[in-house]
């Protein structure tokens, strides 16, 4: 896929990860729909810094909890750039949940977002995309491979989003290609510390953290792989591999 002059929307495209799958898109000549919900602060610096690079942006603030809100999202982009080639499904939460302090309302609010989001926001895009034989990137985690005592739903909820995937994928064939990508430590959560950051690297194979433009790079290579459907591309730096 040539991504120069394509309508891209990335869902959580005003922080972290997803800000910078936002302005990458917008460097590659994308036309950007930057999704958010509280980040409007970096929503506006996103669109703004796609803008600076030649680039059209447009933020759009949507509560993706809400199921409600999904359709009304797509119907808004589609109204604003006049189609959608790309769905970055990026937005989702993280919390620590060690068993045996997991409420009911815990679980509903995570997957809620990390899952049911992705899943009604793939479905409401899926009619404009097969139109144009577009491409979702869903963003799931290393969590979804690997056993994080701490936090188990939010490893379920990943481990659901490789399955959309390759379900997706087979359903929204030929038209559509569905992929996803499973970061390691390409950003630690805003609550961890440096020693926990500096165990994390020693237990890497590679040595490193990751960073965003990791992510970055297999995101544009799963849009501008025509072949390739329904994989997840574990960026991880190897963790994966350890014994």
């Amino acid at each position: 896929m040539e991504l120069h002059g394509r309508v891209a929307l990335v869902t959580g495209g005003g922080r972290r990860v997803g800000r910078a799958l936002a302005e990458a898109l917008g460097r590659a000549g994308a036309r950007v729909a930057v999704h958010y919900n509280s980040s409007s602060a970096g929503a506006d610096e996103a669109v703004a810094a796609i803008r600076a690079g030649g680039a059209d942006a447009a933020a759009f603030k949507a509560n993706l909890v809400d199921a409600s809100a999904i359709a009304p999202l797509i119907d808004a982009v589609v109204a604003r750039f006049g189609g959608l080639d790309v769905l970055v499904n990026s937005a989702a939460v993280m919390e620590r949940t060690p068993i045996g302090s997991v409420t009911a309302e815990q679980w509903d609010a995570m997957f809620a977002l990390n899952l049911r989001a992705p899943f009604l926001l793939s479905q409401a895009a899926a009619p404009h995309l097969s139109a144009r034989r577009g491409a979702i990137v869903n963003m799931a985690d290393l969590a979804a491979f690997e056993s994080w005592p701490a936090y188990v739903p939010h490893g379920i909820s990943k481990a659901g989003i490789v399955q959309m995937t390759r379900a997706l994928a087979r359903v929204l064939a030929p038209t559509v290609r569905v992929n996803a990508i499973a970061p390691g430590a390409v950003l630690l959560p805003d609550d961890w510390d440096d020693a926990s950051g500096e165990h994390l690297e020693q237990t890497t194979p590679l040595r490193r953290l990751g960073s965003p433009d990791d992510v970055v790079g297999a995101m544009l290579y799963l849009l501008g792989a025509d072949y390739v459907t329904g994989e997840t591309i574990i960026v991880d730096g190897g963790r994966h591999v350890r014994a």
